[in-house]
């Protein structure tokens, strides 16, 4: 009788095939075989939340054939994937077996799909950790009763087919958070003064910032104040006070963990969550490398935790010496510390072996999977390798009352950065590498070439990308590292979120739902109370808190909210608010509307008159007002034009179609005509 392993692809299943003798047989459950149903809720919550469980349209087959299988096998493998879900899928295979079948069946675990990894699990089978599986339980049952109580909601409030998740519309929240923040966002004005300055006749000169003025911090906010500062330096000394050197150690970022891989992959590969974690899975269950058959390239892609095994540790030590020597080599191998409460007994993410270079695998793997390997491999040796060393310089100049500041960072010791630097995110400020100052000593009598003032406005916080959202998820504690690929994927194919550039924008109907969602519900889409249900879900699992109770929990209030929305919630599919503007063929008041593609004016005279203006996400008008009302923008240098919006309270105002590139704003059509007849630009010093 043959041993019987049961995965959940075929292609982990040709893997771990090609490792086993003829005396075991690898069948895959496609997945998970058994769910709660589609047509009914599924959840008996009069009978302590018992869920009911049906296989799953088109897994039938496939049961049938791991049921006829199990009656044939010797032993019972249950080798799903090492998380919560895995634990799941193996629990549901067992209570779909007979009695007989289920007495034979035992866990295995595995971090990775080479052949000692597989060998050395089943050496050490054991039982279903019912723990992890009822911390499945409860996340699935949690997002049942909210997904069938809140859409049909909607349903009947909005507009059919919309849906409403107990992690997804939080997700959608902060971006509509954010949103409102730039939209509301007053920018501030401020001023640097720069001295480019050199050593008497030995160029290239240097800039150094103003620092101090007259013993305080300089803070420039008005053009006056600067003035006032050039006019006090004018024939002013300039001269070295104080020289400061400092060797500097940068450390290597630790092996990456879901969150830090799709944030990475999206920064240097422009890959989506979603493409990241399918790529990652397909190198995780193996690939086809010609002769050599399928092959597991890196670890399981599913973790929260930076922890390396010690033998991984010890062969990407030895490639380290045999490729960049031995001075690129710490004294121990480096440890990282995991953030609290992830999954240490998972590792980090990491290439099976190490040995095995990107270079090596050119030509076999798909350009795309090759680019996340490579990614992968990159990152894990760097985190092996010494710090980057630089000489850090930093000079204080003093003239008269003003103290101007330069620094410079040249390498010393490139450490891991032969390697890999991490990407970053947009206003990520940081040293330039590379800049560097001239041999400056105390006392120095220093040349001026010139002062150079600029006039800044301090800047809205940047929307969200898929790589910064992620981020923001992991660190707010909202979901875990299986979910944030299908979250971010989810409130895009829902129209909540589009992506323009990278960028994540709320539509209109995002904007509308999370309105409702929030002023309804606001426990459910409360940041902190998601992260509480997430920690309320890690206790279940470490067996400290029963699944029914945190159900219980959460279900008590959420009906009441329900109720309340049930009567108070207003419809606002075929509502419209009128406005002040009127239509340019009929001459009645437009009134704004919404449907699934965005928000628009529509003539109030609508069926007889269907004139409609299309308008963006904050509702300005997204067409050029006609050329006998348009108002071009007054800023010099600006071809905007000036549309009408809605601030603060309700205010209207005139704002400039171009921005955020121009903040022109005026408070009525009198001020824009009064300005038009001026020139305005961006505030210069005249020298």
């Amino acid at each position: 009788m043959k041993k019987l392993i049961i995965v959940e692809s075929p292609a982990k299943a040709r893997t771990i095939s090609t490792y086993l003798g003829k005396g075991f047989e690898v069948k895959a459950s496609m997945g998970h075989i058994r769910d709660l149903p589609k047509s009914k809720i599924g959840v008996d919550v009069n009978d302590n939340f018992k869920p009911t469980y049906v296989t799953i349209k088109g897994r039938e087959k496939v049961l049938r054939e791991i049921r006829k299988a199990a009656r044939e096998a010797q032993e019972i493998f249950l080798a799903s994937d090492p998380d919560r879900e895995g634990e799941a899928i193996a629990w549901h295979i067992v209570q779909a077996l007979g009695k007989r079948e289920q007495d034979k069946a035992k866990r295995i675990l595995f971090n990775e799909i080479t052949q000692g990894a597989v060998r050395e699990a089943l050496k050490h089978p054991g039982p279903i950790d019912i723990n992890k599986v009822n911390a499945q339980q409860a996340r699935r049952i949690l997002d049942r009763l909210v997904g069938y109580s809140l859409s049909p909601l909607l349903w009947r409030k909005v507009e059919k087919g919309l849906s409403a998740g107990r992690v997804q519309s939080v997700a959608v929240r902060l971006v509509c958070e954010r949103e409102k923040e730039i939209e509301e966002f007053v920018p501030k004005e401020y001023w640097t003064l720069t001295a480019h300055l050199q050593r008497p006749g030995t160029p290239p000169p240097f800039p150094a910032n103003l620092f101090k003025f007259q013993g305080e911090k300089a803070d420039l906010h008005q053009e006056e104040g600067v003035k006032g500062v050039l006019k006090h330096l004018k024939g002013a000394d300039y001269r070295v006070v104080k020289v400061e050197k400092k060797e500097r150690k940068e450390n290597p970022k630790p092996p990456f963990t879901t969150s830090t891989l799709q944030q990475e992959a999206a920064r240097k590969l422009g890959f989506t969550a979603k493409k990241t974690m399918l790529i990652a899975q397909q190198l995780y269950e193996g690939m086809d490398m010609g002769e050599k058959g399928p092959m597991g390239l890196i670890t399981y892609m599913r973790t929260d935790s930076v922890r390396v095994a010690n033998e991984a540790q010890d062969k990407a030590r030895r490639v380290i010496q045999g490729l960049w020597g031995s001075e690129f080599l710490p004294p121990c191998a480096p440890q990282y510390k995991s953030k609290k409460g992830a999954q240490e007994a998972h590792e980090a993410i990491r290439p099976t072996e190490p040995a095995r270079t990107p270079d090596s695998l050119k030509g076999l793997l798909p350009e795309d999977h090759w680019k996340l390997y490579k990614l992968i491999w990159d990152r894990f040796m760097a985190s092996q390798m010494r710090p980057a060393i630089y000489d850090v310089t930093s000079v204080d100049i003093q003239a008269r009352e003003a103290l101007f500041r330069a620094t410079g960072r040249t390498l010393k010791f490139p450490g891991y950065t032969v390697l890999y630097i991490e990407g970053r995110d947009e206003a990520t400020n940081g040293e330039e590498e590379g800049t560097s100052l001239p041999l400056l000593q105390e006392g120095q009598e220093l040349q001026l070439i010139k002062l150079e003032p600029k006039q800044h406005f301090t800047q809205p916080p940047p929307r969200y990308t898929e790589a910064t959202l992620v981020k923001t998820l992991e660190e707010k504690g909202i979901g875990r590292p299986s979910t944030y690929a299908t979250i971010l994927s989810t409130i895009q194919e829902r129209g909540y979120v589009e992506k323009r550039q990278k960028h994540l924008y709320p539509t209109i109907l995002g904007y509308t739902v999370n309105e409702l969602l929030v002023r309804f519900f606001p426990s459910i889409l409360d940041v902190s109370f998601t992260a509480h249900m997430e920690e309320s879900l890690d206790k279940i699992e470490e067996g400290k808190k029963e699944w029914t109770e945190t159900l219980r929990e959460f279900y008590v209030p959420f009906t009441e909210e329900l109720k309340l929305a049930e009567v108070k919630m207003e419809r606002v599919k075929k509502t419209g608010k009128t406005t002040e503007i009127i239509c340019d063929k009929c001459g009645r008041p437009m009134v704004e509307r919404w449907s699934r593609h965005g928000r628009f004016l529509g003539c109030s005279g609508y069926p007889q008159c269907r004139n409609i203006i299309p308008l963006d996400a904050q509702g300005n008008m997204v067409e050029k007002a006609r050329p006998d009302r348009s108002h071009p923008c007054p800023m010099e240098g600006c071809d905007g034009y000036l549309v009408k919006r809605r601030g603060k309270g309700g205010r209207t105002f005139y704002g400039c179609s171009n921005y955020p590139k121009c903040r022109f704003t005026a408070s009525s059509l009198e001020e824009v005509e009064a300005l038009s007849s001026e020139v305005k630009g961006p505030k210069t010093l005249n020298k």
